[in-house]
């Protein structure tokens, strides 16, 4: 038996040309255009590379873009003012401020400061509070995206066992929130694992899904798992490079040999992280629906 693979690529490819429709609808039908600006402090080369792609990706989409990206010696303060006068301004939706940022800044500060109302990421605490008891908020875009791919591949999902490893307040703890609610793609029985765990591999053994986000490339081996298990694979660690200089990628499970047992599984690259973006553009869309009253 080898693996159906679950494409991140394809699923994200689906709900873009959805969202496309959706904002081509709100423009043509009610005059709303979707806003979305995102923040950037310095110069990480990783965080141009994502802030470009999510800009990119809102253009394709329809949805009116901005960056601003300032110096890493800005202050808190300024940062502070400048995420203030966007929360006040009506033609931006979204707001994302890229993380890292310097050492001079506090990072829970600026996330707090985001009005709830346009925090797309989904990590200010009112909407985390929503997201535990049920309540409809903006829900952190990884997790959201795992949701959307176990739906969309026809995973059942129901009375089923699943092992979360990793307990990140972006990726563990949400999804295991998520997935024992009664919801879609939900009520499952949710054990979540990590670096204290004693035999882990009792755990996931029993697991009808494993969702690995933990960081360790290729910690989740085939005498891990039992027969038939969903595999979504959160991880992305850079274990090399190739000959012509281009990183060489490998997930948290060990793919090769993983398949070989499993049902489903998210290849990496290609599984689970084009769906992060895309989930970023879907809050973005929702957001200006909230903000015209149109939901």
């Amino acid at each position: 038996m080898s693996a159906r693979i679950i494409s991140g690529v394809e699923t994200a490819k689906a709900i873009r040309e959805e969202l496309k429709q959706e904002v081509a609808t709100l423009k043509d039908k009610n005059g709303v255009v979707p806003g979305l600006v995102t923040i950037l402090v310095g110069e990480d080369p990783a965080s141009q590379s994502y802030v470009a792609a999510k800009n990119k990706t809102a253009k394709e989409l329809g949805i009116f873009s901005e960056q601003i990206t300032l110096s890493a010696a800005t202050s808190e303060e300024e940062l502070l003012q400048l995420v203030d006068k966007c929360n006040r301004d009506p033609k931006i939706h979204g707001i994302l401020v890229q993380l890292p940022l310097p050492k001079q800044i506090n990072e829970a500060k600026v996330l707090y400061a985001i009005d709830p109302n346009k925090d797309v990421d989904g990590f200010h605490p009112v909407n985390v509070g929503k997201m535990v008891l049920g309540e409809q908020c903006f829900l952190p875009c990884t997790p959201h995206g795992i949701l959307e791919l176990l739906s969309r591949s026809g995973v059942e999902t129901s009375g089923a066992e699943v092992v979360v490893i990793g307990r990140s307040n972006i990726v563990g703890k949400p999804i295991a929130n998520l997935m024992l609610q009664k919801r879609k793609a939900g009520n499952a029985t949710v054990t979540i694992c990590h670096t204290r765990t004693k035999d882990m591999a009792a755990h996931t053994r029993r697991a009808d899904i494993i969702i690995a986000a933990v960081g360790v490339p290729k910690m989740v081996t085939a005498e891990m798992v039992k027969d038939g298990v969903v595999i979504i694979d959160v991880g992305v660690n850079r274990i090399g490079k190739s000959e012509s200089g281009k990183a060489i990628l490998a997930g948290d499970v060990d793919f090769e040999a993983v398949k070989e047992k499993a049902s489903f599984i998210t290849p990496v690259p290609g599984g689970v992280g084009p769906m992060t973006i895309t989930m970023l553009m879907k809050n973005t869309v929702q957001a200006a629906r909230q903000a015209a009253g149109l939901e």
